[in-house]
């Protein structure tokens, strides 16, 4: 049998206030019948007016739930307290159609003559359910699309990163194209620089050897013709000299020549050095000025070491000539020659002219002439082939220099085998 509506409720103001809550409300008894419930309720569980009454409230819960709900309850009427259901877990509820629903319910009590009752406020949130699994989706979806954009984004860093490394290679080929280039330009202003000095030098150093011949080979046709030959003999030597200065200034050019093509070889072979030295000295005792002579002093006359005979006797025979070109009559002209561990040391020393300190820094250039000797004939290539040869020998090259009072040279050389 049906308890009656509203069994344990007298005051009507109670009533009404019961009837019309917005919220649904059941009210149930200690057994677990429902005694009172308000429109809200009975709209939310689809129940007509006072349909509710009397029922067990077991059967607004799907049946999967009911056992372990009666025990529950029965907990709570022995420590009743007001409190929230479900918390940590969703509480789902049964219509009368049959179909299940997402609730919120809160508990409290009260008790009429000494019996408890339960008062259960109840909230349909279908709509906020619906809403937090659209959000839910919603997030798994955007969590989806984020993979999906960090897979993208990584891609597209990849692929920029690459292209990135392909205009970084491209750049460092064309910068490397623009230094060749570059340098190919150098090279051919140094080759047009050369040849526009080789051809400033050359008919400036050949004018006068050869104005010289000319001249002298007319004055020997005159002299011959008139049978005066003793007036000959100076102006055959003058032809001489010129020829000498000729051949000077093309060996020059062609020590140059090769040197810049890299076509001399260094071909190591036994030297005596005393030996060498006499061969130098005679060859150019024939070209030294009136009352010049070279002192050579070589610390072991025995010495003899493993090098390039032809480039070391090149070396001594430049830094010979030029020191008797740049030095007076009477001067002397001495060479020091030493062996100091695995090295072989040439000193050069002249009473010459000296160089300029301004000039000093250039003495090694092409075609350098010191602002000194401009009255004296030359073609400024000497001191830079002597220093290119000294590096084929993977040696050394210095000098001490004052105006007028000398030049000393220092050729340091590393010997390889000694003999």
């Amino acid at each position: 049998m049906k308890s009656s509506p509203l069994l344990f409720i007298s005051d009507d103001a109670f009533r009404e206030i019961f009837q019309s809550m917005a919220e649904g409300i059941v009210m149930v008894d200690e057994n677990g019948i429902i005694v009172a419930s308000n429109p809200v309720i009975e709209q939310i569980f689809g129940y007509a007016k006072h349909e509710l009454d009397g029922m067990p409230l077991e059967n607004l819960l799907p049946e999967r739930f009911r056992g372990r709900h009666k025990n529950l309850r029965l907990g709570y009427n022995a420590h009743p307290e007001p409190k929230r259901m479900g918390i940590g877990r969703d509480l789902v509820a049964l219509r009368k159609d049959g179909k299940e629903f997402p609730v919120e319910i809160s508990l409290s009590y009260t008790r009429v003559i000494n019996r408890l009752v339960i008062i259960a406020f109840v909230s349909d949130i279908s709509l906020r359910k619906k809403s937090e699994d659209a959000l839910k989706e919603s997030e798994e979806q955007l969590a989806v699309y984020a993979g999906e954009l960090e897979k993208k984004v990584s891609a597209r860093t990849d692929d920029l990163n690459k292209t990135i490394r392909e205009l970084e290679k491209e750049i460092n080929e064309r910068k490397k194209a623009e230094a060749e280039a570059r340098n190919a330009l150098e090279k051919e202003r140094e080759l047009n620089d050369l040849k526009s000095k080789f051809v400033s030098i050359a008919s400036h150093e050949f004018r006068t050897p050869l104005s010289t011949i000319l001249s002298s080979i007319s004055l020997v046709d005159q002299y011959r013709q008139r049978n005066e030959i003793d007036k000959m003999g100076k102006h055959t030597q003058r032809v001489r000299n010129s020829v000498d200065h000729l051949t000077s200034i093309l060996n020059d050019f062609l020590s140059l020549g090769k040197l810049e093509e890299g076509k001399i070889d260094v071909v190591d072979e036994p030297i005596q050095l005393n030996s060498l030295l006499q061969d130098i000295q005679e060859e150019l005792d024939q070209t030294l000025k009136p009352g010049q002579a070279i002192i050579v002093e070589l610390e072991n006359t025995e010495e003899t070491i493993t090098s390039d005979s032809r480039i070391i006797r090149n070396i001594l025979f430049n830094l010979l000539s030029n020191a008797s070109k740049y030095s007076n009559n009477d001067k002397k002209i001495s060479v020091f020659v030493r062996r100091e561990k695995a090295t072989l040391v040439m000193r050069i020393k002249d009473e010459g002219i000296g160089i300029p300190q301004e000039d000093q820094k250039h003495l090694f250039d092409r075609f350098f002439r010191a602002s000194n000797a401009s009255s004296i004939q030359g073609t400024g290539l000497g001191l830079h082939i002597v220093k290119r040869y000294v590096e084929l020998l993977n040696g050394t090259i210095s000098f001490e220099s004052e105006v007028m009072g000398g030049t000393t040279f220092i050729v340091s050389i590393p010997l390889k085998i000694n003999i």
